[in-house]
């Protein structure tokens, strides 16, 4: 996959960019917009891209359009978008928009940080709706970003991740209380050990889905029962432990058919799926096409290599 944000792939090797943070500061960085607008280069990458970090993309004022997975997201004032490393993302449009850009890797994401308080818990592959910041809260919330901004141009010292962090964590654990506050309240409520389950796995899926597809594994790793995940994960989505695994794994492939040139058994072989046939049928299963012609449905891409 190509990582420079600066240009296009040239035609018949386009490849999904992975837009990274600056080399002088690998964990944060912090893009202040003043009536941004496409031309001033707001968005560096203006194609689809993926992250190589997590993202806030705070709107103080003005209006935009973000693409995310192919699905239009409208910002306004007083919002904020979370977007994780997954997501295929681009900003189609940016008017009079005023705010800030908050990118940061996982180093500042210890195993300290609560599940609820990772982007990739604030906003799920199923929930691509901003969070809309209270009008009451809305100078507290700029104020830390503008503090963090001030001192990620301070001389690094000794402190300096220690003093990142806390003030990233208190803008994420501000967006998830009001990510809450915002959504119907939960079987058995947002501190049931049943919720804090799915929350746990929802991270572990994310990290783990290309590698581990096997109920056991994701079972294991959060020190339970096959059977108690299965009922917990079955409570509060509807879903079975393996479909919900299915799903992440068929959606990250059908990200890589939409916004990439890799061929199907490529794409079976980035998402952990040996059997190019299998992956064919499931992928036909939960979209409804098979593999190729999903791609040919969005940009009429063909198979060179006898694509299922």
């Amino acid at each position: 996959m190509r990582t420079d944000p600066s240009s296009d792939p040239p035609p018949g090797d386009r490849e999904l960019l992975i837009a990274r943070l600056p080399a002088a500061d690998p964990a944060l960085h912090v893009m202040p917009l003043d009536n941004a607008t496409l031309s001033t280069q707001t968005c560096p990458v203006r194609g689809p891209h993926r992250h190589a970090y997590h993202e806030l993309f705070w709107t103080r004022s003005g209006t935009g359009v973000h693409v995310v997975d192919g699905e239009r997201t409208v910002v306004g004032p007083g919002t904020v978008l979370v977007l994780g490393r997954g997501p295929v993302h681009f900003l189609e449009h940016a008017r009079e928009l005023s705010g800030a850009i908050v990118r940061f890797g996982d180093e500042l994401l210890q195993e300290s940080v609560s599940a609820r308080s990772h982007p990739g818990c604030l906003l799920t592959a199923r929930d691509r709706s901003v969070v809309h910041v209270p009008p009451e809260d809305t100078a507290h919330f700029d104020a830390v970003i503008g503090a963090l901004a001030a001192e990620t141009r301070r001389p690094l010292s000794a402190l300096s991740d220690d003093v990142h962090r806390h003030l990233l964590l208190t803008l994420l654990s501000w967006i998830g209380r009001w990510y809450d506050h915002e959504r119907p309240p939960e079987p058995g409520g947002k501190d049931d050990p049943v919720i804090r389950l799915y929350r746990r796995f929802n991270v572990l899926l994310e990290r783990d889905f290309a590698r581990h597809h096997d109920v056991r594994h994701y079972a294991r790793e959060l020190g339970v029962s096959e059977s108690a995940l299965w009922r917990a994960l079955s409570g509060v989505t509807g879903s079975s432990t393996r479909t919900l695994i299915t799903e992440r794994v068929m959606m990250e492939a059908a990200r890589l058919l939409r916004f990439t040139d890799l061929a199907v058994g490529q794409i079976a072989h980035e998402v952990g799926v040996r059997d190019r046939l299998y992956f064919s049928r499931a992928f036909k299963r939960r979209y409804g096409r098979s593999p190729r012609a999903y791609r040919e449905r969005f940009h009429g891409a063909v198979e060179e290599e006898g694509g299922v």
